[in-house]
């Protein structure tokens, strides 16, 4: 029964998929016929049977057609695989880049693998240095490495030389350069600071005496004042070696410009006659210590010292009553003070404790023309004109003496030692 003949109209309702299978089939049918050496059919030789169609001749059946492709299968070559329309699409986008990349990666063939932990070439530049800060064991805790402190030690230093603020040191040692002329090097947060002599203000007479020459009591005075703490001002430093000259001379006249020289609101001197002052104990000897001025044994107690050095030492801080001030000027400033009267305000009735003709244990505190100074561990003054051990007493020698008189109006004990206990060799 022959077939109808398909609407053009309805071959648009086609599914895709018939659609597609048919395309292949229609491909092989021209490969065929251009393989065999025959016309192709033109576009306008079809245009000419399809208009005889429709004035009335005979219309081309569907099996004829169906026979005709089906001879021309038969004369066809082998069809050509449907190409892969996807992989081809999608190899030159995910495969042949990604071989790309691996063959770059890749060394060529006959180069040697570097060992492992081999070094660097020595052109090669190293990679930077992180700067991440300290880890510290307490969380959020900020500490400065060695390198941190001493950049900001001298930051501090530099800004202190710019505004002339005076600075705090210990006295750390003394020396002698070669021209002859001493100085005095402080060390502050671990720099090096050099004072000349001639900037310590030790205000020493040029007049000759028993002590030596000026220069011999220059090295005593800063010996003695190893150890103290000291105000200076920095006159100038150097960058590239980092060193320091200052000047105490400087510092304390702008301090004896404030405190003795200055006034307050009321118009009244900060340092007067009478008023209480903390200052800095810069140097002990035997019989005295020296502040701001010297203050000897008598001044500091009543009570007799075989040596200021067992109760005082460089760099205390001293509690001192001002007792006469002559301010003539900056360098001239004369000052007395003492510590007894801060100390020692109710009168004093040692005698009380002794007796006449009582034995009592003491240390000698001193000898001088003969006469033997003696401190009882009651607590009593006492001295001694003779000793009747064979033995010659000396000074810190632990004694015993017998009392035999008692000196009201210097409130003293007389006596004789009769022997010596322990010699201080």
């Amino acid at each position: 029964m022959p077939k109808k003949k398909t609407d053009p109209e309805m071959q648009d309702n086609v599914a895709p998929e018939e659609v597609t299978t048919a395309l292949p089939k229609q491909t092989d049918t021209l490969v065929s016929v251009e393989t065999d050496c025959q016309e192709p059919l033109l576009l306008d030789e079809a245009d000419d049977e399809m208009v005889a169609a429709a004035s009335g001749q005979d219309p081309l059946l569907i099996d004829e057609v169906e026979e005709t492709e089906d001879e021309a299968e038969e004369t066809a070559c082998e069809p050509m695989p449907d190409p892969d329309f996807q992989a081809v699409s999608e190899e030159p986008r995910k495969d042949k880049p990604a071989r790309r990349r691996r063959k770059a990666a890749e060394p060529p063939e006959g180069t040697p693998l570097p060992e492992e932990g081999a070094k660097k070439p020595a052109g090669e530049s190293p990679p930077p240095r992180r700067t991440d800060p300290v880890l510290t064991i307490v969380a959020h805790e900020e500490i400065q490495t060695p390198e941190e402190l001493e950049e900001t030690a001298w930051h501090e230093i530099k800004n202190a030389y710019l505004s002339r603020r005076i600075l705090s040191g210990i006295l750390s040692g003394v020396e002698t350069l070669e021209g002859g002329s001493s100085v005095a090097v402080v060390f502050y947060k671990q720099f090096r600071v050099v004072i000349p002599v001639s900037e310590m203000l030790l205000n020493l007479s040029q007049t000759p005496n028993h002590y030596g020459d000026i220069h011999s009591r220059e090295q005593k005075i800063l010996s003695g004042m190893v150890g103290a703490e000291i105000d200076f001002i920095i006159k100038g430093i150097e960058d590239s070696t980092r060193c320091i000259v200052a000047s105490r001379k400087e510092a304390m006249l702008r301090k004896r410009r404030l405190f003795y020289f200055g006034t307050d609101d009321e118009g009244m001197y900060r340092i007067y006659e009478g008023r209480l002052v903390q200052a800095r104990g810069v140097s002990v000897a035997d019989k005295g210590i020296r502040v701001e001025t010297r203050i000897v044994a008598r001044a500091i107690t009543p009570d007799w010292l075989g040596s200021a050095h067992d109760h005082y030492h460089v760099g205390d801080k001293i509690l001192i009553r001002i007792q006469k001030i002559a301010r003539e000027s900056l360098e001239a400033l004369s000052i007395e003070a003492d510590v007894r009267s801060v100390t020692d305000n109710a009168p004093r009735d040692d005698l009380k404790k002794v007796r006449v003709q009582g034995k009592y244990a003491g240390v000698i505190t001193d000898i001088y023309h003969g006469v033997v100074f003696i401190r009882l561990h009651i607590g009593v003054n006492a001295v001694a004109h003779s000793c009747f051990d064979p033995r010659t007493p000396g000074k810190k020698d632990d004694v015993a003496m017998v009392i035999t008189h008692l000196d009201e109006e210097r409130n003293v004990a007389v006596g004789i030692i009769t022997r010596i206990l322990r010699r201080n060799l």
